[in-house]
């Protein structure tokens, strides 16, 4: 006779009111108070709290028939970068046959009469061709492409076919990994290429002692919290650079601390580290792994990782395929996220750098070290915690 299953319990969590700041921008920047509570496992309540505090604390000079027409304005905007973004797409499309083919292509995104409206194709003609008879290949072609445009929409336009299809697998799609790459293939739906750059945020201090290269590679562990390795990047904005320090657990992969400034200095990386610490509380005898930055050579950040047994470990002198999966991460961040936007302001890229973190890479995105799974579902597999 099996055991009943236990029932989890959910551990409180605390946030800072830098934390809540970023989730109250969220849901100013356009997204529902619904979406941000559960893909942040936050509840609604304690969300709309946040916002009504925030709100509290400053008054709103619009007034109704300005807020009204805010509204209206948006909902215009809204149809027309739809209308806008049809237009670009059929360019140089002509001809009933290829119109309704791009109908077909485009109806999981835009709705069917708004594309024949654009296209100036009368609905009566595209639900005429649709009622021709097609192949049953052609026909499961045509309902394997939905889901496969859903997938990649999800991924924010960054899965490739290995990806898509492993996230078809686990949604019980059963299709050949060639056949998904065929239909990506023909629909147009492709990754943008990365464009290279060249991170230069390492400035060593030559008074600074470093530790030895302790974890020498090994980026496969056997549990969560046994090495977390660590490197700061920068992010262009027309301010000026944001830098983002990240500590990546190797485990799962996970973001489990960061942290963003104007200035790449030790409280940048100490913030970040702080916020893992308290976070997931790691045992004594975890390996730390850095480049010889200063801001990791410095004596307090060293003593921060001596005052909770952590062992530190450096990258040899110019070496940086010895913290490759820091760097790797910061390649995805930029080719998913920075170089698909200009950023007007440093807040502006906090915000979405923090909504990529929190909500896309550790809960959403597919990582295939891990076997298609993500950060979060690899964690919580591991120690059934609620939240991170």
């Amino acid at each position: 006779m099996s055991k009943p299953k236990q029932s989890k319990r959910r551990t409180r969590r605390k946030f800072n009111d830098e934390f809540k700041a970023d989730v109250v921008a969220l849901v100013r920047d356009g997204q529902s108070v619904a979406d941000v509570s559960r893909n942040l496992d936050l509840t609604s309540s304690a969300v709309r709290a946040w916002i009504e505090r925030a709100d509290a604390a400053q008054e709103s000079p619009i007034s109704d028939d300005d807020k009204a027409e805010l509204k209206r304005l948006r909902a215009e905007n809204k149809r027309l970068r739809q209308e806008r973004d049809i237009l670009a797409k059929a360019l140089l499309r002509e001809g009933v046959d290829v119109k309704c083919d791009f109908v077909d292509a485009e109806k999981a995104a835009f709705p069917i009469r708004r594309l024949c409206k654009v296209l100036e194709l009368s609905p009566k003609t595209y639900y005429a061709r649709r009622s021709r008879a097609k192949s049953a290949r052609a026909l499961g072609d045509e309902q394997l492409l939905v889901l496969i445009r859903a997938v990649f929409e999800e991924s924010r336009e960054t899965y490739g076919s290995p990806r898509v299809h492993a996230a078809l697998a686990a949604d019980d799609v059963r299709v050949g990994r060639k056949r998904v790459a065929r239909l990506m293939r023909q629909a147009g739906l492709a990754v943008r290429p990365k464009r290279g750059f060249r991170c230069t945020t390492t400035v060593r201090d030559p008074e600074h002692s470093v530790a030895p290269n302790t974890l020498d590679r090994q980026f496969s562990v056997k549990a969560l919290n046994v090495a977390w390795v660590t490197d700061v990047t920068y992010v262009p904005t027309d301010e000026g650079w944001l830098y983002l320090a990240t500590i990546i657990d190797l485990f799962n992969r996970e973001v489990v601390g960061y942290a963003m400034s104007s200035t790449n200095d030790q409280l940048l990386t100490a913030k970040a580290l702080r916020l893992a610490l308290a976070e997931h509380q790691p045992p004594a005898g975890m390996i730390h792994h850095s480049d010889r930055g200063s801001t990791y050579t410095a004596g307090d950040y060293r003593d921060l990782l001596a005052d909770n047994g952590i062992e530190c470990s450096m990258s040899r002198k110019g070496d940086c395929w010895d913290n490759s999966v820091a760097e790797s991460f910061f390649a995805t961040l930029k080719k998913e996220l920075v170089h698909r936007t200009r950023f007007a302001t440093r807040q502006q890229a906090r915000v979405a750098i923090f909504e990529y973190i929190e909500v896309f890479y550790n809960r959403q995105r597919l990582h295939s070290t891990i076997g298609y799974k993500t950060p979060t579902q690899v964690r919580l597999d591991n120690t059934g915690r609620v939240g991170c």
